[in-house]
């Protein structure tokens, strides 16, 4: 019989008396995250207008719908990529090591979208910026679970506060980045977004030492005798993408399909290989079995939510009035917005969470709540199809319940990842929670080619319909979720 051993002790002596009563490792964590939002957020928000916008206009002049399914992928790679990432940390680094190596990764992308022109400088710069942000989420969230037993009714508001630290910089990068890109073009906007990443990483190396010691530890360490075997798949693996995209089978007009398909077999593989492995116990595997529905849930809400950068992008640039007092304000800044409310509202959720302790609702429900909410948001774009232009409140006003959907879903999931994962995947537990992101972001790339003129409100009835329906369903399967979770909560 085997013993259950707890990964999340408190990393810091003292740690309940900092940043505002959470442990002080948290305002580290948090300032990381948020210069390298600000640098993410601040490339997506012009990503598809360089695209599609036409070559006197400074951007590539793809067709649009191909482009909006190329900025789907392109983010769904991101979140894909931390699957790789949370093997290297959980096996070969350790969090700590692969969050530092992932920010350089990052400012490497970044500088290459800024100085390298036409579809080369898209090419290599995407590539280097999806695998370095899916190092830097995988582990950074690993990290801020780290601080905090699996009982501290503190966890969720810790997340959220973490979360409130990734909107700041997704508020600040689009409006920076497209006011760069409005005023003098496309690569000083990119040049910013690089900017941005290298103040975080000198942010993070002035208080690497600073971390508690359990960040640098590896938990489940891969034999030496493996390793060999290991980097062999690993060439092989890349021999095998290499072949696929210079032979035309995987091409840009398929990329989106063929991420969303990678998506789903690697949740499905890493799903079979934690609920098989022997260092699962049986409690453990339940809670894995209770984080499947979960899962389905993150990904059908990231496949509307995460459509800011895809059909709201276009919506933003060609349908909405952004007329005010007589200055028109940049397409790329309507995705400041939700960063806005989320600065507003995380602190408010976080305390309301806080207060009502064990009293608070489940996750499951928490989870329905989001897809109700932003299912409701999606229904409310039909009556602005009788106008010739929507209003700027109006949009504002669809974010704002898109913002409250998020609040009940992705700083939670990431709490219960962490709640959920067995001690030998820790972090690939949270990578299991990206990966549904991945799917959802690559589903929301897809689903924006659907929107077109003549089935605007078809289109919304079929998302917002289907996404209420999710909610409830997943609503009436809580109690028997809960029982899975084996109280956690």
């Amino acid at each position: 019989m085997t013993t259950t051993h707890e990964p999340h002790t408190p990393a810091v002596k003292g740690a309940e008396k900092s940043f505002f009563g959470h442990p002080p490792m948290l305002f580290n964590l948090f300032t990381v995250e948020l210069w390298e939002r600000f640098s993410f957020y601040g490339m997506q928000a012009i990503l598809a207008y360089y695209m599609y916008f036409s070559v006197t206009d400074g951007g590539l002049g793809m067709e649009q719908g191909l482009a909006l399914s190329l900025v789907g992928a392109y983010g769904g790679g991101v979140y894909l990529s931390t699957i790789l990432a949370a093997w290297i940390a959980d096996r070969l680094l350790g969090s700590e090591r692969v969050l530092f190596y992932s920010a350089i990764v990052v400012m490497a992308g970044h500088v290459a979208l800024a100085v390298l022109p036409g579809a080369v400088g898209l090419a290599v710069g995407l590539i280097l910026v999806a695998l370095g942000s899916g190092g830097v989420k995988a582990a950074a969230g690993s990290l801020v679970g780290a601080l905090y037993t699996r009982e501290d009714t503190r966890r969720d508001a810790g997340f959220s506060i973490f979360y409130m630290g990734v909107n700041i910089g997704g508020l600040v990068g689009p409006l920076l980045t497209g006011m760069l890109q409005d005023r003098i073009g496309f690569h000083w906007g990119f040049g910013a977004a690089a900017v941005g990443m290298a103040l975080g990483l000198a942010i993070y190396v002035s208080g690497r030492k600073s971390l508690p010691e359990s960040s640098h530890h590896v938990a489940n360490p891969l034999p030496r005798e493996a390793r060999k075997k290991f980097g062999l798949g690993a060439l092989l693996g890349l021999i095998v993408i290499v072949i696929a995209f210079t032979t035309g089978l995987v091409n840009p007009a398929n990329l989106a399909n063929t991420m969303a398909i990678a998506a789903v077999a690697a949740s499905v593989l890493y799903f079979v290989v934690i609920l098989r492995s022997r260092k699962v116990e049986a409690v453990e595997r339940k809670r894995v079995v209770a984080f499947i529905p979960l899962y389905i849930a993150s990904a059908a809400f990231f496949a509307l939510f995460q459509q800011q950068f895809t059909f709201i992008a276009v919506y933003s640039e060609q349908r909405l009035d952004r007329h005010i007092f007589g200055w028109e304000m940049p397409a790329s800044w309507v995705q400041s917005i939700n960063p806005v409310f989320i600065i507003i509202f995380a602190a408010i959720f976080a305390a309301f969470w806080t207060k009502l302790g064990n009293r608070q609702p489940s996750t499951p429900l928490k989870f329905g709540t989001a897809l109700v909410i932003i299912g409701i948001a999606y229904l409310a774009f039909i009556p602005l199809e009788a106008l010739d232009s929507t209003p700027l409140l109006a949009l504002v006003g669809i974010l704002l319940l898109v913002t409250w959907a998020e609040l009940f879903l992705s700083p939670i999931g990431l709490s219960v990842a962490t709640k959920l994962a067995p001690v030998a995947f820790t972090t690939q537990m949270l990578a299991l929670f990206y990966l549904s992101i991945s799917l959802g972001t690559t589903l929301a790339g897809i689903l924006a080619g659907f929107y077109t003129e003549g089935n605007e409100i078809a289109y919304f009835v079929a998302l917002g319909g289907t996404s209420i329906v999710l909610g409830i369903a997943l609503a009436a399967a809580a109690p028997g979720i809960k029982k899975l979770m084996s109280g956690v909560k």
